[in-house]
């Protein structure tokens, strides 16, 4: 029997069009997301964890975390650059990876611009200590030191370009000082080497300084962030003290750049019913790590590490003279 080719046209037309709905069904995600944490376990998985777990519950998919550590974050970071800009793959990290190490490394192949920004997470802080025996009662007591003894304060940090070490110059370029670096592999092993004596002071994430503090074994003395922190309420600011170096070191998520707008909402109002939804457990498990909620939709989140691009140029600016 012949069938005219303007039927089989027809029929085919037909075909497609009662098989759309069905490819329309298939909505972002179908299957499970990778979260490259491009540091090894610590503090920047601990920071992410209490909400992208939960995210998953939201999403119909669970949030992977997949470790890929080196050269300051710049590999994981890399790697999610390089990714399918689908949504599939995102990085969380602080500003260190994200900010810091393509202004210090110039051998990197991405910037900030690489990404598309998601959601901001949670703040953690860096903060200034001091052994709680120490002579340093004060911000002050150290800064008044140090222009006595330009170069004889040390302070350690948990590395040669990272946050903690750009936030140290940063300061004593505000306070007109000189202070004498040591680099430490991480935020733990820079307060222990303070707690042993091998250091004046230290500039840590609060996360690490914390439960010695609580203990009494260290004494906080200023917060770089734009206000004080609900953990350390007594704590002043940085900025507060007269030095201009307000940074609150925000944990997010990024995607490679072009990834779809209604994909970067998707994992963005998952962040925000997790919080809505279940804030007080949230911030009762970040708050055991010194932190805080503080989740920021794709614009102000891009804002924020626009800011944190201008004040870490300096603070390389400042390494390098």
């Amino acid at each position: 029997m012949h069938i005219p080719l303007k039927g089989v046209i027809a029929s085919c037309v037909l075909g497609v069009v009662l098989a759309a709905p069905s490819h329309a069904q298939q909505t972002f995600p179908t299957r499970p997301l990778q979260l490259v944490i491009p540091f090894a376990p610590g503090d920047t998985d601990q920071m992410l964890r209490p909400i992208t777990e939960k995210m998953g519950q939201y999403l119909g998919q669970p949030i992977v975390m997949s470790y890929k550590p080196g050269a300051g974050g710049g590999i994981g970071a890399a790697f999610t650059a390089g990714a399918a800009p689908d949504g599939y793959t995102v990085v969380g990290s602080s500003p260190g990876a994200l900010v810091v190490v393509p202004l210090a490394n110039k051998e990197v192949k991405y910037t900030t611009d690489s990404f598309a920004p998601v959601a901001a997470i949670s703040l953690g802080g860096m903060m200034i200590v001091a052994q709680a025996k120490s002579k340093y009662q004060t911000l002050s007591d150290v800064v008044a030191d140090a222009k006595v003894r330009p170069d004889a304060i040390s302070y350690g940090t948990s590395g040669a370009m990272g946050i903690s070490h750009l936030l140290g110059e940063i300061f004593a370029s505000e306070a007109k000082i000189k202070l004498r670096h040591i680099p430490f592999q991480g935020s733990t092993p820079a307060v222990t080497a303070l707690l042993g004596g091998h250091t004046d002071i230290a500039v840590s994430a609060v996360g690490p300084a914390q439960a010695h503090i609580l203990a009494g074994g260290l004494r906080p003395l200023a917060v770089f962030s734009d206000k004080r922190m609900r953990a350390f309420p007594d704590v002043p600011t940085v900025r507060e003290l007269g030095y201009d170096v307000g940074s609150p070191t925000i944990y997010g998520l990024m995607a490679p750049k072009d990834t779809p707008p209604k994909v970067i909402d998707t994992l963005y109002q998952a962040a925000r019913k997790v919080v809505a939804e279940q804030g007080p457990e949230v911030e009762k498990t970040l708050a055991g790590i010194g932190a805080e909620v503080s989740v920021l939709g794709p614009k102000e989140y891009g804002e924020y590490l626009q800011r944190q691009r201008a004040l870490f140029a300096r603070g390389v600016s400042l390494v390098r003279e």
